[in-house]
Parts: C-alpha cells; sequence; structure tokens
C-alpha cells in the first residue's frame, strides 16, 4: 500500500549521465536598507507602489497607529487589480482590524461581511470567522462570539482551541445567567419590585420567568461540559505527538478543562456518557473523511455543532439521573447561542 504523501517522480532515480546540466544565470540579490518602504512612493511602479503602502500600513499597524494604517491600505487596495484575490483580501481583512481598534464596530463588520460573500473556499472562510470572533470578542459580544466559534467548530471540528474557546464562552455565559438581577433575586426569594406589581399578578408570570432562567441555564450549563469534555478528549490525542513547550500549551490546556468540569460539579455518569459521545468520531478514518481543508465552499457538508453533537447528546441522556442534565434536557426555550 502506498503511504500518502511517500511517491517519488521516476526521474528522481535516472542515471545522472543521462541528465542534461542546465547553466544558471547569474543573480545579484537587492540590497533594501532598513524601512526602505518609508520613502517617497510616487516615482515608484505600480506593483512597486503596493509593495511599499502594504508594509508601511503594516508597519503602522503593528506601532498603534491605526488611522495612518488606514489610509496605507486604502491608497494600497485602490492599486491592487480585482484578479488578485490573496492580496485584496489580506488588505481588507488588515482595514477591518485598524476598523475594530479604532473602535468602529460597524465599519468592521460591513468589510467582513464583504470578505464572506467573497470567500470561494474554506481557508478564506476560516480566516473570515476569525477576524468575526475577534471583532466580537473586542466589542464583548458574547452570543456572535459563541455563533462564530460553532462555525468555525462545524468547519474544523477537531481544532481543540477552538473547542476550547467554545467552552470558555459558555461558561462566561452561564455565569452571566447566573448572575443576572432576575435570576438573583429569585434564587434568593426576594419580593417583585414596585415596577413588577404591575406585570405580575400573584406571581404567575415571575414564576414562568424563574422556571425558562433556569431551564436556559441547564441548557448552557451542558453544553460547557460538552465542549470542555471535547477539549480534553482531543487535547489528549495532541499529547501523543507533542514535546517540550508545545506539550506545555496541551498539559496546560488539559488542566483547565479538569478544573473547569470540577467547578461545573458534573456526576461521573454525566461525564462518561458526554465522553462516549463526543469520542465517537476520534478514529482516524473518521478524522481523514472529515477533513476540509481548501476545500470549495460549493459542496461543503458542515453539519453545525448542535445537529451533530448537542441533539445526540440529549438523545442518549434520556435516562440519566443527573437532575441538572435533565432539566437541560426538558427545556422549551430557544437556544441562548
Amino acid at each position: 500500500m502506498e503511504i500518502f504523501g511517500s511517491a517519488f517522480d521516476d526521474s528522481v532515480f535516472e542515471d545522472s549521465r543521462n541528465k542534461v546540466s542546465v547553466a544558471l544565470s547569474s543573480y545579484d540579490a537587492k540590497l533594501c536598507e532598513p524601512k526602505w518602504f518609508c520613502g517617497d512612493v510616487a516615482a515608484q511602479e505600480e506593483l512597486e507602489q503596493q509593495k511599499i503602502l502594504k508594509f508601511r500600513a503594516d508597519l503602522s499597524f503593528r506601532q498603534r497607529e491605526y488611522e495612518k494604517a488606514m489610509q496605507d491600505y486604502i491608497s494600497c487596495l485602490a492599486l491592487v487589480p480585482k484578479g488578485n484575490v490573496t492580496i485584496r483580501r489580506d488588505i481588507l481583512e488588515s482595514q477591518a482590524r485598524c476598523y475594530c481598534h479604532l473602535g468602529q464596530q460597524e465599519a468592521s463588520l460591513e468589510i467582513t461581511d464583504t470578505l464572506r460573500k467573497e470567500a470561494t473556499n474554506t481557508g478564506h472562510l476560516t480566516s473570515t470567522l476569525n477576524l468575526l470572533l475577534t471583532i466580537h470578542q473586542r466589542f464583548g459580544n458574547l452570543c456572535e462570539e459563541i455563533s462564530a466559534l460553532q462555525e468555525l467548530i462545524s468547519l474544523h471540528p477537531y481544532n481543540p482551541w477552538y473547542w476550547q474557546r467554545l467552552a470558555q464562552g459558555y461558561l462566561s455565559r452561564l455565569l452571566s445567567l447566573s448572575a443576572s438581577p432576575e435570576t438573583t433575586s429569585c434564587c434568593r426569594g426576594d419580593g417583585p419590585g414596585p415596577a413588577e406589581n404591575g406585570r405580575c399578578h400573584l406571581g404567575l408570570h415571575r414564576d414562568h420567568r424563574i422556571h425558562e432562567s433556569q431551564e436556559q441555564q441547564d441548557e448552557v450549563w451542558l453544553k460547557a461540559t460538552m465542549s470542555f469534555v471535547r477539549t480534553r478528549l482531543l487535547v489528549r490525542l495532541l499529547r501523543i505527538q507533542q514535546s517540550s513547550f508545545v506539550l506545555q500549551r496541551t498539559e496546560r490546556a488539559q488542566r483547565e478543562a479538569d478544573e473547569a468540569l470540577q467547578r461545573l460539579g458534573a456526576e461521573e455518569t454525566t461525564l462518561c456518557l458526554v465522553s462516549k459521545v463526543m469520542s465517537e468520531d476520534l478514529s482516524p478514518e473518521r478524522m481523514r473523511e472529515d477533513s476540509q481543508d481548501g476545500e470549495s465552499l460549493a459542496g461543503l457538508r458542515a453539519p453545525d455543532v448542535d445537529e451533530r453533537w448537542f441533539k445526540k447528546l440529549k438523545q442518549a441522556a434520556v435516562l440519566l439521573k443527573d437532575n441538572r442534565i435533565r432539566g437541560a434536557l426538558n427545556t422549551q426555550a430557544p437556544d441562548p447561542d
């Protein structure tokens, strides 16, 4: 059986005397001074102008001079042919990041939307979703951040770092739900405030909100547990192939997942069931089959996280006696994500 990537062209093994030697032309390397691109652009050729403007903008961005960088990115984009997709996407993403740092959320999201519409393969879509994730994270849009991570996981189901960030997002969501004024007052048994008296007759509306809030918390709790378990499983697979400082990051991720699961307080039977469901596709054959790196978006098969894992987990957990997971199974509230 031929091992993938091990095939050689027959010409590699031909006798050396049968090969025709070709004389190489002389080559003089171009010598560039430090920050050579900070000079005058007007006298240069158009291609050279693109390079100078791009390098200059990148330097300004690194130095956190975002307005200056934006001007050079705009000038550079005007010189890039429409057919040069790679450079065009690079500059547009850089502009979106400048807007993000300048606090202009709408402008950065508008560019991200353009990049998404023009994406033709999974590489384009992945970089766009990572940009979208950065924007939502910077502006504190937790639900949108979770949504972007779910899409990234649909494309890359075996990436432990996306799963880790999704788990942390669900944990933050759970903490915010637990700490919300309405939930907190309900847990303490405080009576309704003056504004509530006119809306909640005999406390029926308030009791309904308590019930919905608890169901929502239970569902987010189960999704956080599911995501941390998946992170732990994938990280364990990585550890086998790693060493040195790379291994240190992986070990730290596993410790953090273990600590988070302990904080979430899932019963052992729950963790065993979740581990079983979340490891069903962790076989070499399935992982190769699901690999979609660089594929066209036309024939993309990417079921969402809820469809592929959460619904399956709910089906498998019907007979589980963990009260918290049973609450998540019975919920009729809309998905908080």
